[in-house]
C-alpha cells in the first residue's frame, strides 16, 4: 500500500501481486467474468481510434476492445503490465502506462472510448479519479464504469433483520476493509455528473453471486438468468455489481495523435520522447520508458 501524502490519498498497490492466479484462474469466477463481458458488449462501442482500460491489470477485459486500433492498458502495478505484457505481446496497437488515477498523463481529447472496472472500489477518493478520467476523454465519448453496490439486496435483507449496523441505504461510501469501498447507486451518480459526465444507460450483474447457485446451477444457465436481469438495474439497482455506461457531451472531437497522447503528471505540459525518456516541456521533470511500459508513475531523479 502506498503511503500518502498531504495532496493524495493512499493507493491500493498491486505491485508484486499475484492477483491473476490467486483471484481469477481457477478461483470459480468464470460466471463473474461472462455477465461483466455481456454488459461490456452492450456498452462500449464496437470500435474507433483510441480506448482506455484505466485500471487494467493483467489485461483480462482487453479483448473486448478488439475493434479499435489503439488501447492503452494503465495501471498502477508495473509487475501487472509486465503479466498484461506477457498475455497480450507487444505491438504498436497496445501502449502499456504504468500511472497513478490521482495524477493522470493524458493530453485532453486522447480517448473516444474508456473504462474502469473493479478498480473504483479501492479509491478513497472516486470522485478525484473521475475528474482526472474525464480530463483525457474526448467530447462524444463513451465511459463505462462499474462499482461494487452498496445498496444490494444481501445487505438490505441483513439490516432489515438487524444482522449489520451500517445502513445500505446512506449515501456516504462504506470501507468494509481498508482501502476497499462498497457505493451507493446515488453516490456514484453524482460523482460522475460532478466529474462531467452524462450517466445514461445502467445494468446490475452478478446476481446469482452466491457460493450455492455456483454448486448447483449450470454456468450457462446462470449467465442466462443474468442476462435476463441486467437491464433491472435501470430501475432496481440492487445486484451486487453495477455498471454505468457515461457519455461526454459535445459533438466528437479528433483524438490527438499518438505522439501527442502524454502530459506530465507534474507540470501538465505536454511530453516529448528522447530515445527511452519522456521529457516535459516546462521544467525537467523526466520519465522512463522501461520494456515497452511508459512508466508515469513517478519522475527519474
Amino acid at each position: 500500500m502506498t503511503q500518502p501524502t498531504p495532496s493524495q490519498p493512499a493507493i491500493c498497490d498491486y505491485e508484486g501481486s499475484t492477483y491473476r492466479a490467486d483471484f481469477w484462474e481457477g478461483k470459480g469466477r468464470d460466471y463473474e467474468d461472462a455477465v461483466e463481458r455481456l454488459i461490456l458488449r452492450r456498452f462500449l462501442p464496437r470500435g474507433g481510434k483510441r480506448y482506455a482500460d484505466f485500471g487494467a491489470g493483467f489485461g483480462r477485459l482487453i479483448n473486448e476492445a478488439a475493434g479499435f486500433e489503439e488501447v492503452v492498458v494503465m495501471d498502477y502495478s508495473r509487475t501487472m503490465l509486465q503479466d498484461a505484457q506477457a498475455r497480450l505481446g507487444r505491438s504498436d496497437r497496445f501502449i502499456y502506462v504504468a500511472a497513478d488515477l490521482y495524477k493522470l498523463p493524458f493530453a485532453a481529447n486522447a480517448f473516444e472510448a474508456g473504462l474502469l472496472c473493479r478498480v473504483v472500489h479501492h479509491l478513497a477518493d472516486a470522485p478525484a479519479a473521475l475528474r482526472q478520467i474525464r480530463n483525457g476523454m474526448a467530447a462524444g465519448s463513451t465511459f463505462v464504469l462499474e462499482f461494487a453496490n452498496k445498496l444490494n439486496l444481501k445487505a438490505m435483507l441483513r439490516y432489515a433483520f438487524r444482522r449489520q449496523a451500517w445502513s445500505p441505504y446512506s449515501r456516504e461510501p462504506l470501507e468494509f476493509v481498508r482501502l476497499n469501498f462498497d457505493f451507493h447507486p446515488a453516490y456514484i451518480r453524482e460523482a460522475l455528473r460532478s466529474a462531467g459526465f452524462t450517466p445514461r444507460r445502467r445494468a446490475a450483474a452478478s446476481w446469482l453471486r452466491l457460493g450455492l447457485f455456483k454448486k448447483v446451477l449450470p454456468l450457462r444457465l446462470m449467465v442466462s438468468l443474468d442476462r435476463l436481469l441486467q437491464p433491472l438495474g435501470g430501475m432496481l439497482p440492487y445486484a451486487p455489481q453495477i455498471f454505468v455506461e457515461n457519455r461526454i457531451e459535445g459533438a466528437p472531437t479528433a483524438l490527438v495523435e499518438r505522439d501527442q497522447l502524454f502530459k506530465c503528471p507534474i507540470t501538465g505540459a505536454p511530453l516529448h520522447r528522447e530515445g527511452d525518456v519522456l521529457l516535459s516541456t516546462e521544467g525537467n521533470p523526466r520519465w522512463a520508458i522501461r520494456d515497452g511500459i511508459y512508466d508515469l508513475k513517478e519522475p527519474l531523479s
